[in-house]
């Protein structure tokens, strides 16, 4: 969205009377002196506004009138001609897939990236994630952390653009021994560490050997403790996995090539967070979910804010599955991914 300002002196609206007039005239309400180059105080208001970028509140206090005042001299500047506000093509067609995503999956709100190359995917996705989650973020949150790629990008490139206090980083599922670059200890230690939270690892591998030493373990007071913060998230950012032989999901070490090879031959075609779905979104169960240790699907939907950050096409069939079974009220992707999924 571009703003142009038109310094010139632009044609007032007319009264019935046939008189010009205008709420200002120069400096009569600010008892501040109207700079040479502009007409009047409205010119000079919308200048700071939108060329210096001041805020509402310092223009106000510069021409020493109330914040209202302000915005009604930017309304007025709109009406007079002096400010155009144009949309870029591009970002309104990255507009009109979000808010068309929004309501074929019932989503809360929608974030649409560019597309660009694969291999930086991850990357800007990420950064996108990072904005939604920052915008979001609220003193005394609790939020949940899952594991991957582009959660782990979320969590390196997040910035909080205003002071918050008591937050809490939780992990959402169990520790693995597969990839340590993605790792869920990793994922949750560095989002807390860039938004200055607490962290609670989960202190417990991902998969257990028996659902019985799984009871015991999570009997454990410490555990308990744990579980119960896992349940208190009020958000949460979790990424889409497919099955592909290049999956995040097989190289992460929580379920064996033979455990997978079995999901999808019983219709799995998804996991989130460690869970497994079929193509509409439906949990695939099994010995393997039963000795997981972490969030469930059925807390996963409790939770009120849910962040999920995925793109790509070779992800579509899992990402409709997520979407569609309801699992995130908020989405973070690509163009061409919006695009294919609306074609759907």
């Amino acid at each position: 969205m571009t703003t142009k300002i038109d310094k010139r002196h632009a044609p007032l609206p007319y009264s019935p009377m046939g008189r010009a007039k205008s709420s200002v005239k120069r400096g009569d309400e600010t008892g501040t002196s109207v700079p040479t180059e502009f007409d009047d105080t409205v010119m000079w208001a919308a200048w700071l506004y939108y060329a210096d970028q001041l805020t509402q509140s310092e223009i106000a206090k510069q021409l020493n009138v109330s914040r209202a005042t302000i915005v009604n001299y930017l309304q007025e500047a709109r009406e007079r001609g002096i400010v155009s506000v144009v949309i870029n093509p591009k970002a309104g067609g990255r507009t009109s897939v979000a808010r068309a995503l929004m309501s074929k999956y019932g989503l809360s709100g929608v974030f649409v990236i560019p597309n660009g190359t694969d291999e930086s995917l991850s990357q800007r996705l990420g950064d996108a994630g990072a904005r939604v989650l920052a915008d979001q973020i609220e003193d005394g949150d609790v939020i949940g952390v899952a594991w991957g790629r582009t959660v782990l990008a979320v969590a390196d490139q997040i910035v909080l653009t205003r002071p918050l206090s008591n937050l809490t980083v939780v992990q959402v599922s169990g520790s693995s021994t597969g990839e340590p670059e993605f790792s869920p200890e990793l994922c949750t230690s560095l989002l807390s560490n860039r938004i200055q939270a607490r962290c609670v690892n989960l202190l417990a591998p991902a998969v257990l050997s028996t659902r019985e030493l799984k009871a015991a373990l999570l009997a454990e007071p410490v555990l308990k403790k744990q579980m119960d913060l896992v349940h208190s998230c009020n958000r949460i950012l979790f990424g889409v996995g497919d099955l592909g032989p290049r999956s995040t999901v097989r190289v992460s070490g929580i379920a064996s090539q033979e455990e997978i090879d079995d999901y999808v031959a019983r219709g799995a075609a998804a996991v989130i967070i460690g869970r497994f779905l079929d193509a509409h979104g439906a949990a695939v169960e099994g010995d393997h979910d039963d000795r997981m240790v972490g969030i469930t699907l059925g807390d996963l939907r409790q939770v009120p804010s849910r962040i999920c950050v995925a793109g790509g096409v070779s992800k579509l069939p899992a990402i409709v599955a997520t979407l569609e079974a309801g699992y995130a009220t908020h989405f973070v992707t690509d163009v061409a991914t919006g695009e294919a999924l609306l074609e759907l």
